[in-house]
């Protein structure tokens, strides 16, 4: 008897001793607190793919998604690579971009590159046209941009650098790879706007418009008041009105609080911030600075049952999940808790509604230093600063160089809103805390289940995983949150990058040394029974009465059987029950009954069932469970009966295995295995576990049930398996023969 241990167990390893008769299984499992797969685990369910390809690079980072052709493109040190979503490996198109050897030289005699900076980190991938992109790198502190030319089509497989143009990058990609930078092109006015830091030093932060023929502008030069020292982290255009002047550029960001010296405040704090797109700038004040530049804090926390508030301050990412209504997306926000003592993530939400009735209530006022924030009470000039030019409430001024003095100053010494924004119900949608991990990257997908529409929320970790967790109605006002599994996609680099495909059903996950697709969903792992596929709520998946697989909307059936939003088998699972399994023991010896809801929130119970009576099971001192089974010790003649594993979620109660234990006498089998080890097999018709002699021994009945079960178990495997079987069995043989013939010299 072989006993496999692997940790944790998910894909069941069982091997048979080469007795030509009697089989035993026997396996050995450690538990873990969710559905969790590591890394071999996560590769051998072919669910995942890693970019194979290996070239002097690192800090992949997923820059641009292009749904329409197909393609994923990665930025890393001083390499393009353009990937088909579909195969990530397959016939990767790769651009080598290094920084010029005497750049290279310039940025080591600055004191630089003790850590490999001197070269050029790619920052930028955007669509330009129908056919080329514009690209943006480090430089080795020398930010440099050009153009990519890659075909009308994905067939083309053209991936290439445009030849001799080279464009400075200076308020489009930041000098220092370190630091973190947003941007978005605007493709109807060739408008780049980009969050960076603009010089050599990393000490001027600000938010940039540069190309399209207009002139640079940006935010006010070293003014804190504005940005201090501000951490970009997402940019997106999102329409106010249908007034196209109205329309405005959201921004993202964590900046250091002006009054953490006083202890009291955070030392960090979250914010999104906004312009108009037609910010021209102003005539006499804020030449070629924003006028329109606004900023408010965002709020998630939660309150324990201490009454203690725990807040989550550093903003980490932004997943802008699209609605019906192009104006009021969702916006989804990534926190964590700031300082390296105590770890902690949350996920807040936060409608399109609240941040701007914030953007349209009190500013904030400070006098000095000293003075506490309160809302400015005083006199509010026309036009409303913030408000754009040309818009609804302004029809008559044309640019932002015809606002009034008044108006320009205002928003230069008032930037800041009096109110926060707080998430939706006021508290967050999901929050870790007490954990060794912080959440580091998100993404969002809205699936489409029999019983109605849900979030799905993929959490990329600090520890190199991913956690699948869904959002379920909780009641009228609340949402809850649910961990259906976590998958260890990186060993050791913390997840840096994601990006989601809903139509192609893949999840991209990119980390500091690569770059790993996944699908969305595993529904075969949940189990093989109705109540284990709808007990796992799994939007992705659905009982179609044979097994746990895909669920998409086009296939619609009423064999179909999902339940998302209860998980109630009681309703769908009718009439699909647990299969009973024989199983053999030996007396004296100990077996082990394999019993493993797929749901880790489910309890388990074990019945005993003998003569028609069942009992729950007590053998004081004869049995060791685990979160995987039961081991049964010292089997006798009494434990022979069948055995029931109940498991027990959300008040449904349902039979995960039913198991028939037979013990077999133990003088028996040790005569009948020492008959096998004496005489030479001499027919295998079916399988190496059918012998003629066997059938014809007087021994008792349970005998020829044992050669039916080894028969059955041997007609299940594949060819392959059995080929291996017989090539086991035909070294042993071979073994046995050589020992015999030395023990004869």
């Amino acid at each position: 008897i072989t006993c496999v241990i692997r940790v944790p167990l998910t894909r069941k390893y069982t091997q048979v001793t080469n007795r030509s008769t009697v089989c035993f299984f026997l396996k050995c499992t450690k538990s873990t607190d969710r559905t969790t797969y590591f890394h071999t685990e996560l590769m051998d369910t072919r669910a995942a793919r890693p970019f194979s390809f290996s070239f002097n690079t690192s800090d992949y980072r997923i820059l641009l998604m292009d749904q329409d052709q197909g393609r994923l493109y990665l930025g890393s040190r001083e390499y393009l690579v353009a990937l088909d979503m579909h195969n990530v490996n397959k016939e990767p198109l790769i651009i080598h971009w290094p920084a010029s050897a005497k750049r290279k030289g310039e940025c080591q005699m600055t004191g630089k590159g003790r850590q490999g900076e001197c070269a050029n980190f790619v920052r930028l991938i955007e669509p330009w046209n129908r056919t080329h992109l514009y690209t943006c790198g480090t430089g080795a502190y020398q930010p440099i941009c050009t153009f990519i030319n890659r075909g009308w089509r994905a067939e083309d497989y053209l991936f290439r650098l445009v030849p001799g143009y080279v464009d400075s990058g200076k308020g489009k990609c930041s000098y220092d790879p370190k630091q973190e930078n947003i941007a978005v092109l605007i493709r109807k006015n060739g408008n780049l706007y980009a969050g960076v830091h603009i010089d050599f030093m990393s000490t001027d932060a600000a938010l940039f418009r540069t190309m399209g023929g207009r002139t640079a502008i940006r935010t006010e030069q070293y003014d804190s008041r504005w940005l201090n020292e501000p951490v970009f982290v997402q940019i997106q255009q999102i329409p106010d009105s249908a007034e196209k002047n109205d329309d405005k550029l959201y921004f993202f960001f964590r900046e250091k609080s002006l009054d953490s010296s006083g202890g009291a405040s955070p030392s960090v704090l979250a914010r999104v911030g906004r312009v108009c797109l037609n910010d021209e700038g102003g005539q006499k004040s804020l030449v070629n600075r924003w006028t329109t530049f606004l900023k408010a804090r965002l709020i998630c926390s939660v309150i324990g049952e201490d009454g203690v508030e725990t807040r989550f301050d550093e903003l980490r990412d932004v997943f802008i999940q699209p609605t019906q209504d192009e104006r009021n997306p969702m916006v989804y926000a990534l926190f964590t808790t700031a300082g390296s003592v105590f770890k902690g993530s949350a996920v807040c939400v936060y409608s399109m509604a609240d941040i701007r009735n914030v953007f349209n209530g009190p500013f904030a006022h400070k006098h000095g230093h000293n003075y506490q924030w309160t809302e400015y009470t005083g006199k509010i000039p026309y036009p409303r600063p913030g408000t754009c030019p040309g818009g609804t409430f302004t029809p008559g001024i044309r640019s932002s160089k015809n606002f009034s003095d008044e108006a320009v100053n205002f928003i230069r010494a008032h930037p800041l809103m009096f109110h926060p924004v707080y998430p939706i119900h006021r508290r967050p949608l999901v929050v870790r805390t007490g954990v060794d991990y912080r959440f580091t990257a998100m993404v969002v997908d809205q699936v489409d289940a029999v019983d109605g529409r849900y979030e799905v929320l993929f959490l990329g970790t600090d520890r190199g995983t991913v956690q699948k967790v869904i959002v379920l109605p909780k009641d009228p006002t609340s949402m809850e949150e649910l961990t259906l599994e976590e998958v260890e996609v990186f060993r050791v680099p913390a997840v840096k990058t994601m990006k989601i495909s809903s139509k192609r059903q893949q999840l991209y996950v990119s980390s500091d040394a690569g770059l790993t697709q996944v699908s969305l969903h595993r529904c075969g792992v949940y189990g093989r029974a109705c109540s284990d596929c709808c007990l796992a709520r799994d939007p992705y998946c659905a009982w179609d009465g044979e097994s746990c697989s895909a669920f998409t909307p086009s296939t619609k059936r009423r064999s179909r059987r999902q339940d998302v939003k209860h998980g109630d088998p009681l309703r769908q699972c009718r009439g699909f029950n647990a299969k009973e399994t024989v199983q053999f023991g030996v007396e004296g010896s100990s077996t082990f009954l394999e019993c493993q809801p797929r749901s880790p929130q489910a309890t388990v119970k074990w019945l005993f069932q003998r003569e028609g009576k069942r009992k729950l099971l007590n053998r004081a001192g004869g049995i060791l469970k685990t979160n995987h089974g039961i081991l049964l010790k010292s089997l006798n003649q009494s434990d022979a009966g069948l055995y029931h594993c109940l498991a027990t979620e959300n008040n449904f109660k349902h039979t995960v295995a039913r198991v028939a234990l037979r013990i077999l006498d133990r003088d028996i089998v040790l005569a009948l295995t020492d008959q096998d080890e004496e005489e030479e097999p001499k027919t295998r018709q079916a399988g190496p576990y059918v012998q003629s002699s066997v059938a014809s021994t007087p021994f008792p009945p349970e005998i020829r049930l044992i050669n039916q079960y080894c028969q059955s178990y041997w007609e299940q495997l594949s060819p392959k398996q059995q080929q291996q079987q017989q090539q086991q069995r035909k070294r042993t043989s071979r073994r046995h023969t050589e020992s015999q013939d030395q023990g004869l010299g």
